[in-house]
């Protein structure tokens, strides 16, 4: 960076010379920077002194902060001026945050590069003044609260280019100067580099896990990465350290919404990490926002200046610094040709391809995206001049579809990897779609199926098996059935352990038996077992036990015992006993801590205590306590107390207090009050806030309130606010409304909620409404929906629609379109209509939902199908399947196929019932045009 003798002094005085004109930029005197740096004066005036030594790294972060001037480069400079061989360095992965650069962390690169006045000081790639919004300051309190040790984490949701990064870049800032480390898992890829050092992040860490769909959506293994992180949030000897990330609005809602009663839950994990941990991120600046952006434009930040001058009026300030309107219009107006090929790249990465798109499956997929004109003029070397088009760069140095490569891997085969796991590697030039125009195509194409061009490319020319699974299931939902069999063949055939599950299912249930078993050992042989333990299954309830116990070892030998495990429980369930014994005993042989669980529980029933504690602390050894749980219990109703108690501890020492307060709950019921407070308090020691609210009602009811509210306290502080709450009502229901409403106000706003109710009951309304926005203030806006819907059946019709709207100003529209199908059961169908279309025009998809039902039983179906169009636009199908529905049983059978149609074009087959829809009218599928597939016949496989 600098020569061996100048290179101190040049960077000091570089440092001072940008800290000198960033002070006379902002207008300010030493005093004044002082106080927003929160520094002393002297502190500042030797910082800008060319006769004091180097400042500190913390006092150039703090005036970096200050003067809005780019922290990190200020850090680069102050380390060379001050040549420190003492920089913190941890046993972790990670290198100091000052040493990143930030486009290095994928923040998106603005402008060209700024030499700065000294031709030895190098070059810096320029970043525009960064303008704080609403989330910077949650994100700052989550920075602070890592400061102070406690680790937390915060994951940044928002669409493409709206500063997601760029937030979590300034945001850690402050760290630089106190030690931080920061660690960005990226190669050989981001899933596999957090899942190998994860555990060896040490405290004082930022865990940048920018894009987090790569980490937490992984298929092989997202749910590890998020138990690896939760588990590093919660051990305190490894923190404190800060988890950032970054995902794009389909993602978390992907990952966090609730799987159907009885479907897969691929993301609980993942769901459970980022509960109460997302931060939304706006799509535009608002009118303080754009302000504060005008105010660094006049201080001389000429990139945002010019940004103001194109996006002004939407706000949409950090997409333009991004480069994505110039994207957008180079695809608007691409020739005919590139533009096909951006749409087939957009309908790639929307159905589930990989960010690398071979360019020979994209040249091949491109030609039913034209018209047949455009199609007749195409020259011989259309497609080199369509790539040659697209590889444009447009301002922010982006382009709509650039070259990559793929990174190969570079690390020794793991257990997991060793037989057969890895992807066949495409051969040619690979390309990637701008991350605009990828999610400019995921909504304006949300509801286009790719024509036939790009399914048979995708099965000539994709190897990957995640992507031609992924295509398969895209297939299946949009019920080109045709296609979804043949991609899922060459899934199989490329290793896709998905397809050849599900292949080996599907020849079970033809009674192809041979060819099902050779299936789910191949699915086996690239590491997943289910196949075989659902054959298994299949087999034991088909009577073929021999089969059926060959396979489950099968699976045990692939490292899956739980198809033996399952096995002995079904026997069990039918009284054999001893075939259970026995294959629950191979369970456990391969380390199945369930099965020891059984084998223990059996043991006890049988009179051999002494073998059922020896299994039972085996599997509490491998970190499965529930068999010494369950046998403390046995022994408890048994009337062995002294037993009992003995087993709990045991469980406790283990690091579990859940046996001892189910001890001390059995006491209680038994009416030994002092053997049970005292496990109580055993639990408690061990870490059971459930035993504190036990003892907090206790001393509730013996009238001790001070001690009760004491121990109310200690559970709130452990992370149970329910003791605080619980005892509220308690005095509200006494009659001390004072010391409800004191407790309420400690605890969770669901104890507001609670109170407003009861006061509501008791008739006094105008206490339910004073607690009830309480509640709505600290984030329980359904208090008020309770409310509103109670006053609609009291009769109150306009209290109850005053109330749906202070819950709709607090975002909740649930009252509004509670209100309007109670409306419309009472047959008002007008007052329906306008209380379902103010919670639509709000965002509420249900309310769009009824919306359209209720227009099309009024008969205005035209009204009833734009609506229905409008929700599926947004992601629900539903309307258009309900609206299907109506109008074949109302005979209406082109209007019914038509909707149904266009229901099964967007894919979005959360409802289970639409496919049976899709079967009935169309046997054999949908062609890629929409119209019917004729009949044709499944190929066979091997």
């Amino acid at each position: 960076m600098y020569d061996e003798q100048g290179g101190h002094e040049l960077a000091l005085t570089e440092l001072r010379r940008r800290l000198a004109d960033g002070l006379a930029q902002a207008r300010l005197n030493q005093t004044q920077l002082a106080t927003r740096a929160e520094l002393g004066r002297t502190t500042v005036s030797e910082a800008l002194s060319s006769k004091k030594p180097v400042p500190s790294a913390g006092t150039v972060a703090a005036l970096a902060g200050a003067l809005r001037l780019p922290v990190s480069e200020l850090l680069v400079l102050q380390r060379t001026a001050a040549e420190d061989p003492g920089a913190v360095t941890t046993e972790g992965p990670g290198r100091p945050i000052g040493e990143w650069e930030p486009h290095d962390l994928e923040v998106h690169p603005a402008g060209p590069g700024r030499a700065a006045s000294d031709s030895d000081t190098p070059a810096v790639r320029v970043l525009p003044g960064y303008v704080a919004r609403e989330h910077d300051q949650m994100l700052s309190d989550a920075v602070r609260d890592a400061t102070a040790g406690r680790s937390r984490i915060v994951v940044l949701v928002g669409t493409s280019s709206t500063g997601k990064t760029r937030a979590c870049w300034e945001a850690v800032q402050p760290l630089a100067g106190q030690g931080w480390q920061l660690w960005h898992p990226f190669d050989p890829t981001r899933a596999q580099a957090a899942l190998e050092d994860l555990h060896r992040v040490g405290p004082r860490t930022v865990v940048w896990l920018n894009e987090a769909q790569h980490y937490l959506g992984d298929r092989a293994v997202g749910e590890q990465i998020a138990a690896a992180v939760h588990h590093l949030l919660v051990s305190r000897e490894r923190g404190p350290v800060l988890v950032l990330g970054t995902l794009w609005p389909e993602y978390a809602h992907q990952y966090t919404s609730l799987p159907a009663p009885g479907a897969e839950d691929p993301h609980s994990r993942v769901r459970e990490l980022l509960s109460g941990s997302t931060l939304t991120v706006p799509d535009v600046f608002d009118a303080q926002a754009v302000a504060a952006a005008d105010a660094l434009a006049e201080c001389g930040d000429v990139l945002l200046g010019n940004a103001l001058t194109r996006a002004r009026t939407d706000g949409r300030v950090t997409q333009d610094l991004a480069g994505a309107p110039e994207l957008l219009n180079r695809y608007q107006q691409a020739s005919p040709a590139a533009k096909a090929v951006l749409e087939a790249a957009m309908d790639a990465r929307r159905l589930g391809v990989g960010l690398h798109l071979p360019q020979a499956f994209l040249t091949d997929a491109a030609t039913d995206y034209l018209h047949q004109g455009d199609y007749d003029h195409l020259t011989d070397d259309w497609s080199e001049q369509s790539y040659a088009e697209l590889a444009k760069p447009v301002y922010g140095k982006q382009v709509p579809l650039r070259r990559t490569i793929p990174r190969p891997p570079r690390r020794p085969p793991t257990p997991m990897t060793a037989v057969g796991a890895a992807a066949p590697q495409a051969t040619g030039p690979q390309l990637r779609l701008a991350d605009y125009l990828e999610q400019h195509g995921r909504a304006a194409r949300r509801h286009v199926c790719p024509p036939a061009s790009f399914w048979h490319a995708a099965h000539a020319h994709l190897t990957n098996p995640d992507d031609l699974n992924n295509l398969t299931q895209a297939a299946e939902q949009r019920h080109r059935l045709q296609w979804a069999h043949h991609l899922r063949h060459r899934a199989a055939d490329h290793g896709s352990t998905e397809a050849l599950h599900s292949l080996a299912i599907m020849r079970e249930g033809r009674g192809d038996r041979e060819a099902a078993e050779a299936l789910a050992r191949r699915a086996a042989d690239h590491g997943k077992t289910e196949a075989l333990y659902e054959l298994a299954q299949m087999r034991e309830e088909a009577g073929d036990r021999e089969s059926a116990e060959a396979l489950a070892r099968q699976a045990a030998h692939h490292g899956n015992t739980e198809a033996l495990y399952r096995l002995a429980r079904m026997r069990a369930n039918v009284g054999d006993r001893e075939a259970a014994a026995d294959l629950a005993r191979q369970a456990a042989d391969h380390g199945n801590t369930e099965a020891l669980y059984d084998l223990a529980q059996m043991r006890e029933e049988a009179g051999d205590r002494a073998g059922a504690e020896a299994l039972a602390r085996q599997a509490a050894d491998h970190g499965n306590t529930e068999a010494l749980y369950c046998l403390a219990v046995m022994r408890e109703k048994a009337g062995d107390r002294e037993g009992a108690e003995a087993l709990a501890r045991q469980v406790a020492q283990h690091g579990k207090s859940h046996a001892l307060y189910s001890l001390a709950l059995m006491r209680k019921g038994a009416g030994d009050r002092a053997s049970s407070e005292t496990l109580f308090w055993q639990a408690a020691d061990h870490g059971s806030t459930d035993s504190l609210y036990d003892l907090a009602v206790m001393r509730e009811e013996a009238g001790d309130r001070a001690g009760a509210e004491a121990l109310a306290r200690q559970a709130a502080e452990r992370g149970n606010p329910h003791v605080l709450h619980d005892l509220a009502l308690m005095r509200e229901e006494a009659g001390d409304r004072e010391g409800a409403e004191a407790l309420a106000r400690r605890a969770r706003a669901e104890a507001l909620h609670d109170l407003a109710l009861m006061r509501e009951d008791a008739g006094d309304r105008e206490g339910a409404e004073a607690l009830a926005r309480q509640a709505a203030e600290r984030g329980n806006p359904h208090v008020l929906h309770d409310l509103a819907l109670m006053r609609e059946e009291a009769g109150d019709r306009k209290g109850a629609e005053a109330l749906a709207q202070q819950a709709a100003e607090r975002d909740s529209t649930d009252a509004l379109h509670s209100l309007a199908l109670m409306r419309k059961k009472a047959g008002e169908q007008e007052d329906a209509e306008a209380l379902a279309r103010q919670a639509a025009d709000l965002g509420s998809l249900p309310a769009l939902h009824s919306l359209a039902v209720m227009r099309e039983e009024a008969g205005h179906g035209e009204g009833a199908e734009a609506l229905a169009r409008q929700a599926a636009g947004h992601g629900s199908t539903e309307a258009l399947y309900r609206l299907a529905v109506m109008r074949e049983e109302a005979g209406q059978r082109e209007g019914a196929e038509a909707l149904a149609r266009m229901a099964a074009d967007y894919g979005n087959h959360a409802l289970h019932t639409l496919p049976k829809l899709l079967d009935s009218l169309w046997p054999y599928g949908l062609d890629p045009s929409g119209r019917p597939t004729p009949s044709w016949q499944p190929q066979a496989s091997g």
